[in-house]
């Protein structure tokens, strides 16, 4: 990895500390209530595990697909057209962000939809509950999170 991206990751995880805290320190800190005492900080220790695993594996497929994407846009012309219209589609939704200053509410509908149909499965995992919780953190709509995605998928190296 080059040294640049790594100190890029490095100080947007310093300059992100307080967002991450803000964001996610009170439903983190709920994970540990789950239990009492030894079991609680073996919770959230196994959450956060989970967490890092679920972070390292998304860089992993973010700068993979990259560098596949990037073969794919050399080697077929095919895929041009489509990888363009991905991106105008990411803009038009960070365009449409910026404007109404929320979430649009079709992305808001669809993540209460997925969380209710995934929750009572973590209920019925009970002691893998915090891990698998931890690695699916990972889907959660963060810009920092993304930001950092992007930076891995610069690298277009999974290692």
């Amino acid at each position: 990895m080059q040294t640049s991206m790594a100190l890029t990751a490095l100080f947007m995880g310093i300059a992100g500390g307080p967002h991450c805290v803000a964001m996610c320190g009170a439903a983190c800190a709920g994970i540990s209530r789950g239990g009492t005492g030894l079991q609680s900080t073996s919770a959230l220790l196994t959450f956060q595990a989970g967490r890092l695993l679920g972070y390292s594996l998304f860089g992993a497929i973010a700068a993979g697909s990259v560098q596949g994407l990037a073969w794919l846009g050399t080697n077929t012309s095919v895929i041009r057209p489509v990888w363009t219209m991905f991106h105008v589609a990411a803009m038009l939704l960070g365009l449409v962000l910026i404007w109404q200053a929320r979430q649009p509410a079709w992305l808001d509908g669809l993540a209460q939809g997925v969380w209710r149909r995934t929750r009572p499965v973590f209920g019925r995992l009970g002691a893998k509950a915090p891990a698998v919780l931890g690695v699916a953190w990972a889907l959660m709509p963060c810009g920092l999170l993304y930001s950092a995605l992007m930076v891995a998928s610069l690298s277009a190296d999974a290692m």
